[in-house]
């Protein structure tokens, strides 16, 4: 981007220097190019100076030619190859087409523009268009031959914006049948020049001949006709050649060389023809005269022009010579029948003119070809219907509408299928070919529980109910054949539903129905008559859950099914639950369900009804064994004998027991800092949870309060309330305070706590030291001396801070007690003093400032209001 930006800077700054004529050599101009790719400019920048120079982009294209030419070693001076000769002399006979090539609109306004009064001084903005259009043709060149890797992306940006800028016209655009024709880059009605030459071809100033004289005489006279219509020939003179046919020209020279090649023969043959200009006119994207091979036809001069425009003709082309007309072109003709009827071989300045178009009538709908279409008033709706290639398959036949504009209202016209050939079309005519409608004149159809559901034709062997089933091959065995349902439409559309029954028209005892037309037969399985039936099991089995019930299926079966029992399970007490259904019931009943009680022994029923057989919806309960119960493991760490894991033996297991079980603590170990961690069970970590998300909530509000008042980005908003959630995680363990020394002493005692499963009990040793943490001013760990209170413990970290809240000062002991500091507060080793901070003001200091600040503008506003009203 940046370098369109200089790029157009540049050309503004040059909008006011006239053109010039170059005064660069080609070697110094590929000099200049290699100098500034080295320095680093790109092709844009590079293509700006040599327009400022004065360089064309035909100097360009020169250029781009001779530094080919030395790469391939076709330098003139350069030694060629020993066969090259060989293939040159075969080649040199060869045609090429020396035609223009076909150019871009842009290309050819551009070129219009150049030649326009070259003497006149171009304007300012002429200047930067012109410049504009030069630099960007001259960069293509540059790219053609030496390409510039930085400006790809450029490039590639540009051409994805081109390709959807043309994909959005091209929508946008009328579409017109055969107006693509001639900008097909895979047709381009190019002439074949090596063919042999037509008897009839007029031989003209430029045509390069040969004269082979062969036999008795041995040569080869290669020649170009002059403007005068004259070959030389070698130590003979000039001959008249020019206006003759190829046939004409060979009886010429055998007249005249004959007599001197008496004993051999003579014979012309045309080389490299000459060009021919020939000039389109009218209706075509790029009217002009075009230079072309003169083996072009009618539309290799189209191609070029680049096809009629919107408004012009492809069913009236005319091509006059010598201000006669030659003949007149249908493009249709060929496109629909492949004839090239009127694409004559082109003359020098022949004219070839494109009118405007007749008639242009659109067609929509059922066709193959929905477009545009240019007709011949001559030419009916039966003709335009095979120009758009046909109805398609479910296109309505019978009547074609016709909107027509005439004088100052429109008409509408229903042409009726067989008079299609006699209504003509008129210009602005729009055609539209309905569909049929969505329904059937002889179908019927069978759905649900048969073997072959679908549609089906209605009349021979389908006319009955019975009929229908017997085709699509009878029932299913899950149908419920009591009751069919089938859907027939009455005479205003709407539904009608006869009830059918299958059984009794399959075995004779009931009529058969007639079917009529778009009748819907459905038959329900026996599932959709009636509630899924399900079984369900709970409890200590391996896959509780719901099950589709079975006939017949036992309790002991119904365990099977679902995995067998589990470890956990109580073998008696197997609870069955079965609902109470009376449809005939008239009033409520205090007996709502009925239960069973079974025992088990592997699976078996023991104890209960004998055979007794599950029900639909039953439901089946397998209790939990009271004399089941897992392993359930705690921890002892520290200074004990034997630390590690140690299952639970008894329900009222205690610290004491976990002690002893240990081998009892060490002689250096401190039981009065002895402390126990719990872990969460499901009831407390859900309160926790609960607990935290309040205090997330309330944190976050107090939070985005204060940050509105002091003015903080969200930024950091964000940053603390996520630094406030994450000092609020929920633990997966928790203190509990205990007195072990107590607990030891009495056994069993309410000091000797019950412990549960994954509780950890830590016996530290000894320590004698005390921390002080907080709002002090240095804080600070300190050897601990009993009989110290906790003032000296203070002042022993400096005392406190300005922000200590002295009167919630607080004391956390080893064993996980907390203690408020009062007046006799003990200190014991290994503790932390914890001095707390004082609550932080509302309002900070910014705050007040920008408040006083506000109060103070308010006051000058009053008083500049209050001195205008003096």
């Amino acid at each position: 981007m940046k370098r369109y930006i200089l790029s157009l800077f540049l050309l503004l700054c040059c909008a006011t220097i006239a053109f010039s004529q170059s005064s660069m050599t080609d070697d110094q101009i590929i000099r200049f190019v290699v100098k500034e790719q080295k320095a680093g400019s790109t092709q844009q920048e590079i293509a700006i100076k040599l327009v400022q120079k004065g360089v064309t982009t035909e100097q360009i294209k020169r250029v781009q030619k001779k530094v080919e030419r030395l790469k391939k070693e076709q330098g003139l001076g350069t030694v060629k190859s020993k066969t090259l000769p060989m293939d040159d002399e075969v080649e040199g006979r060869m045609r090429k087409n020396n035609g223009a090539e076909k150019k871009s609109t842009t290309e050819r306004l551009k070129g219009e523009r150049l030649s326009k009064d070259k003497s006149k001084r171009p304007s300012s903005a002429d200047n930067v268009l012109l410049e504009e259009d030069e630099a960007k043709d001259i960069k293509d060149e540059l790219d053609e031959f030496m390409p510039d890797s930085l400006d790809v992306y450029d490039r590639m940006v540009i051409k994805k914006y081109l390709k959807a800028k043309e994909e959005k016209e091209k929508k946008d655009k009328k579409k017109i049948f055969g107006h693509d024709l001639f900008n097909n880059e895979y047709l381009t009605f190019e002439p074949e020049v090596n063919i042999a030459t037509p008897d009839n071809y007029i031989i003209g100033a430029g045509d390069a001949v040969n004269i082979d004289i062969y036999g008795a005489s041995q040569k080869t006279i290669e020649t170009t006709v002059s403007p005068d219509g004259y070959v030389v020939v070698e130590d003979y003179g000039p001959i008249q050649l020019g206006g003759l046919t190829v046939e004409q020209a060979n009886a010429r020279l055998r007249s005249q060389l004959g007599p001197r090649y008496s004993s051999s023969q003579i014979l012309l043959t045309v080389g490299q023809t000459r060009s021919i200009t020939v000039n389109v006119m009218g209706e075509v994207k790029m009217p002009g005269s075009y230079t072309l091979s003169a083996f072009a036809s009618v539309f290799h001069a189209l191609y070029m022009a680049g096809g009629p425009n919107e408004i012009g003709t492809l069913r009236d082309i005319k091509v006059y010579r010598n201000n006669r007309l030659v003949t007149t072109v249908d493009v249709y003709d060929y496109i629909l029948n492949g004839k090239l009827k009127g694409n004559v071989r082109l003359s020098d300045n022949d004219v070839i003119t494109v009118g405007t178009y007749d008639c242009l009538v659109s067609v929509n709908g059922k066709v193959k070809r929905p477009m545009y279409y240019e007709m011949k008033r001559s030419e009916s709706m039966g003709t335009l219907m095979t120009y758009s290639g046909g109805f398609t398959g479910d296109a309505y036949r019978k009547s074609v509408r016709v909107i027509r504009k005439e004088g100052t209202h429109m008409s509408v016209y229903n042409v009726g299928e067989f008079d299609m050939g006699s209504f003509h079309m008129a210009d602005g005519d729009s055609v539209t070919v309905d569909s049929i409608l969505p329904r059937y004149s002889n179908m019927v159809e069978v759905k649900g529980a048969v073997f072959r559901p679908g549609m089906y034709q209605l009349g021979g062997q389908v006319s009955s109910v019975k009929t229908l089933l017997e085709q699509c091959d009878g029932v299913t065995e899950d149908a419920f054949t009591a009751h069919a349902v089938m859907h027939r439409l009455r005479e205003d559309r709407t539904l009608e539903v006869i009830s059918v029954d299958v059984d009794g028209i399959m075995n004779g005892s009931a009529a058969d129905i007639a079917l009529k037309n778009e009748d819907v037969l459905f038959i329900p399985t026996k599932k959709e008559v009636q509630e899924e039936q399900t079984i369900t099991i709970h409890g200590e089995v391996q896959y509780p859950g719901v099950y589709k019930y079975a006939a017949n299926e036992t309790l002991e079966d119904f365990v099977l099914q679902a995995g067998g029992l589990k470890e956990t399970a109580a073998m008696v007490n197997v609870f069955v639950s079965r609902r109470v259904v009376n449809p005939m019931a008239t009033t409520t009943d205090s007996i709502i369900g009925e239960s069973f009680n079974f025992s088990l022994k592997d699976g078996f029923v023991i104890e209960g009804e004998a055979g007794f057989h599950l029900m639909p919806f039953d439901e089946v309960f397998v209790r939990k064994s009271p004399g089941y119960n897992a392993q359930q493991n705690v921890t002892i760490e520290g200074a004990v004998l034997f630390g590690g894991d140690y299952s639970l033996t008894k329900q009222n297991e205690r610290l004491s027991d976990l002690v002893r079980k240990a081998g009892g603590v060490t002689n250096i170990a401190y039981v009065e800092g002895a402390r126990l961690e719990r872990k969460l069970n499901e009831a407390e970590r859900m309160r926790y949870e609960e607990s935290v998300k309040m205090q997330r909530q309330q944190n976050e509000a107090a939070m985005m309060e204060q940050a509105l008042k002091s003015g903080r980005s969200i930024g950091e908003i964000q940053s603390a309330m996520q630094s406030s959630q994450e000092r609020l995680q929920i633990p997966e363990t928790y203190p509990v305070g205990i007195e072990l020394d107590k607990a030891l002493a009495k056994p069993g005692s309410d000091y000797d706590l019950v412990l549960r499963e994954g509780d950890r009990l830590i016996v530290p040793t000894f320590t004698s030291t005390v921390k002080i943490n907080g709002e002090v001013m240095y804080p600070n760990t300190v050897s601990y001396l009993p009989g110290k209170s906790v003032k000296y413990y203070i002042n022993q970290a400096g005392g406190y801070s300005s922000k200590a809240k002295k009167n919630k000062t607080y004391i956390i002991y080893m064993n996980g007690d907390v203690a408020k500091v009062k007046c006799r507060t003990k200190v014991r080793p290994g503790c932390e003093i914890v001095v707390p901070q004082k609550a932080i003001s509302r309002m900070t200091t910014a705050e007040t400032m920008a408040l006083g600040t506000g109060v103070a503008s308010i006051a000058t506003m009053i008083a500049t209001i209050a001195n205008l009203m003096k």
